[in-house]
């Protein structure tokens, strides 16, 4: 019995030895416990924070500027010049730049001796970067660069960078003085690096999924005014501007949409009457001050019909946008009729363009 005993004992001792040398050796084991696949599966369905790098809010900045605009001086008229810088872009959960656009509508209106408009009223007015190789920057660049292929290479420089990173840039007399841009940017950037800090102070979140942002302008001269009688000319210049985000299908996952509407009034002797270092707001920054609501039917003001209308756009492509049902101009869309009764065609077309230059 004894004998026994101490057979299964060193039996068992040889099992335990066996199995202890055939361990190392043995491929790992990489099936999931029980659950854990699943557990797997709920965590990722409920993760809820953005990766890296992906647009979360976008937001337009703005800054205009009368102030290049000139008196009448003897057989020349008045000049009303209105320059608005523009900065769109789209920012991630941390703050940086992921997508960005910089433009200037830089828009001339001007008069005869006798006050009387001499641009065409229903011309086409274009950006700098909707010139390209016509704004002639060229030719006068020290370094043989249009305005657009430095705008293009400070935007580069600019992703990637948060809104303080991008304002400590070194600066010397208002130029880059960044070993990385002193090559490719040799323009003044004070008002670019302005703008796109006002885009970053008005971001606004988008819907998940926003892969692309482009810009979209129209501009108008239309309500200029000739000289008569004892009231000098006016120049007027609207500057309607969209901003729109989309996701990987196309679709509109957020959008801005703001008119800069800037009037310059000139004397009887074609001396300028606007203050030329004024600050002009757009409808959106002029909120219940434009004075909409008193005069409107459902008793909204400019920036709450504008609202209602971004609102719609979103989860659409622009065909849906842009084949919106209109009366004479006005939405008449069963979703917008209560909400909207402005003309909405410019927007629309701001929109469509926006949708195009989207990268």
């Amino acid at each position: 019995m004894k004998k026994f005993v101490a057979m299964l004992l060193v039996l068992s001792l040889s099992g335990a030895v066996l199995a202890g040398c055939t361990t190392d050796e043995a491929p790992e084991d990489t099936t999931a416990p029980a659950g854990t696949e699943e557990q797997v599966d709920e965590n990722e369905g409920t993760e809820e924070e953005a990766v890296e790098g992906t647009m979360t809010k976008i937001g337009l900045g703005h800054i205009t500027s009368i102030a290049k605009s000139k008196d009448a001086e003897d057989e020349n008229g008045a000049t009303g010049q209105v320059d608005t810088t523009l900065a769109a872009v789209g920012f991630d959960d941390e703050g940086k730049v992921v997508k960005l656009t910089i433009d200037v509508a830089q828009t001339k209106v001007n008069f005869d001796a006798e006050g009387k408009l001499a641009t065409d009223k229903d011309g086409e007015f274009k950006t700098k970067v909707e010139l390209g190789d016509e704004y002639g920057m060229k030719k006068a660049s020290e370094i043989g660069k249009e305005w657009y292929e430095q705008a293009a290479a400070l935007e580069e420089w600019m992703v990637g960078k948060t809104v303080e990173e991008i304002t400590s840039m070194e600066l010397n007399d208002g130029v880059p003085a960044e070993e990385d841009l002193t090559s490719s940017v040799t323009v003044g950037v004070d008002t670019y690096i302005a703008a796109v800090e006002e885009a970053y102070n008005n971001a606004v979140e988008v819907e998940a999924g926003a892969e692309t942002l482009g810009l979209g302008t129209d501009i108008s001269i239309a309500k200029s005014k000739d000289a008569e009688g004892e009231n000098g000319p006016k120049a007027q210049v609207d500057l309607t501007i969209n901003v729109a985000a989309l996701d990987a299908d196309g679709k509109v996952v957020g959008t801005v949409l703001d008119v800069a509407q800037t009037k310059i009034d000139f004397d009887a002797e074609g001396k300028l009457a606007t203050d030329k270092d004024g600050e002009f707001k757009t409808k959106v920054e002029l909120g219940d001050d434009y004075g909409m609501k008193k005069a409107s039917e459902i008793g909204k003001e400019w920036y709450e019909q504008a609202a209602a209308l971004e609102e719609w756009m979103v989860g659409k492509t622009v065909e849906e946008i842009t084949s919106m049902e209109l009366n004479d101009g006005v939405t008449a869309e069963e979703d917008l009729t209560s909400s909207v009764t402005v003309g909405v065609e410019t927007y629309l077309s701001t929109v469509e363009e926006a949708v195009a230059n989207a990268k």
